[in-house]
C-alpha cells in the first residue's frame, strides 16, 4: 500500500513538472496570469468589471476599512500594487482598476488618454462605484490624474497621495531630454529592450525568466502605437504640468512620496509639490531610499508603512 501511495505521488509530481514546464515553454502567458491570480488571492482581493463611460473597467477589490482607490503608471497595469495590497488589505478596503486604455480595461480607438481625459473617465468610474469621501493614490501618470482629479473633485477625496508622481516640475533628466528628443523609453522589440526599461525605473531590474520576457515583448509590441501616442500627448505642457498649476486648489491632506534615486521623475519635484500646496491643511513628505521609480515593487513593506500611516493619521 505504502509503495502505490509513494509511486502514485511520484507519478503526480511528475505529471505537475512536465505541465508547468510546458506552459512555461509553450504558454507563459498562461503562467503569468496565474500568478498574478495566487498574489491577488494572497492579498484577499477579487477581480470584477464594470462598464463606465466609455471604459469596461477592470479593478480588483478587497480589505475591510477606509477606502483607498490606487491608480497606476503609465505602460503599467493594476498588478504593481499587488505586493502592497497584500499589506493593506487587513485595515482597508482597496480599489485598484486597470487605467482606460491600459490592462484589461478597453481602449477606444483613436480616443485621447491624456490626463484630463482620464480624469473625466476615473469621475465616471467613482460615480459607478458610488465611492464617498476615500483616500486617493496615484504613482507617475496615475499620480498626475489623482492630483488633477482631486483638485476638482475636493469632496470625493479626503486624503491624496503622490508616489513618484508625474506632473510637475523638476531638475531635467536624462530621461526627461530622451523624451522631448521624440523617442519612446517605454517602446521595445525584443529582450534587451525590456532590459533599458526596466533599467530606466528599477534601481535593481527584476529578475524575469525569458519566457515570461518574450509575452512581455509581444504584449508591448502590440501596443507600440498606443504607447506612442499616449506619449506624445503627455510631451505637452499642458500635461507634464498638469498637477503643478492645480497645487494650490488641493485643499485635503496631501502626502508625496519619492524614491530617492528616480531616474524618470527628479526627486526635485517633491519641493515642487511642498512649495507649491498652499490651500492643503497638512502636508507630509517620505523618501526611500534603495528604489529608483516603483517603490511598490522594489520597498512594498516601506510603501505601504508610509501610505497606512498617513491615512491612520487623518
Amino acid at each position: 500500500m505504502l509503495y502505490r501511495r509513494l509511486k502514485f505521488l511520484g507519478w503526480l509530481v511528475g505529471l505537475l513538472v512536465v505541465v508547468l514546464g510546458g506552459s512555461y515553454l509553450f504558454a507563459p502567458q498562461w503562467l503569468m496570469q496565474a500568478n498574478f491570480t495566487r498574489e491577488a488571492m494572497a492579498a484577499h482581493l477579487d477581480k470584477h468589471s464594470v462598464q463606465a463611460g466609455d471604459t469596461h473597467w477592470s479593478y480588483y477589490e478587497g480589505g475591510d476599512g477606509p477606502t483607498i482607490v490606487l491608480l497606476h503608471g503609465f505602460a503599467a497595469d493594476k498588478s504593481v500594487w499587488l505586493e502592497v495590497a497584500k499589506l493593506l488589505t487587513p485595515h482597508f478596503h482597496l480599489i485598484i482598476p486597470d487605467l482606460p486604455g491600459w490592462g484589461e480595461s478597453s481602449r477606444v480607438a483613436d480616443a485621447s488618454y491624456n490626463i484630463d481625459a482620464q480624469v473625466a473617465r476615473l469621475d465616471a468610474f467613482v460615480q459607478v462605484l458610488r465611492l464617498r469621501r476615500f483616500m486617493l493614490v496615484g504613482h507617475s501618470m496615475g499620480g498626475a490624474i489623482a492630483g488633477v482629479y482631486a483638485s476638482s473633485h475636493p469632496g470625493q477625496v479626503a486624503e491624496l497621495a503622490l508616489v513618484d508622481a508625474f506632473g510637475l516640475k523638476s531638475t531635467p533628466n536624462a530621461f526627461d531630454r530622451e523624451v522631448q528628443a521624440g523617442k519612446d523609453p517605454f517602446v521595445y522589440d525584443d529582450r534587451a529592450g525590456f532590459e533599458r526599461a526596466t533599467a530606466w525605473a528599477f534601481e535593481k531590474p527584476p529578475t524575469v525568466p525569458g519566457r515570461f520576457v518574450d509575452v512581455l515583448v509581444k504584449r508591448n509590441q502590440r501596443d507600440h502605437a498606443f504607447i506612442e501616442r499616449s506619449l506624445d500627448e503627455l510631451r505637452q505642457p499642458s500635461q507634464y504640468l498638469a498637477m503643478q498649476n492645480r497645487l494650490g486648489q488641493l485643499s485635503m491632506p496631501v502626502l508625496g512620496v519619492w524614491c530617492h534615486e528616480d531616474k524618470i521623475v527628479d526627486i526635485s519635484a517633491l519641493d515642487s509639490l511642498r512649495n507649491g500646496l498652499t490651500a492643503a491643511n497638512a502636508i507630509s513628505t517620505s523618501t526611500i531610499n534603495g528604489c529608483n521609480h516603483m517603490p511598490m515593487l522594489e520597498k512594498p513593506e516601506q510603501t505601504a508603512q508610509i501610505l497606512s500611516g498617513f491615512a491612520l493619521s487623518h
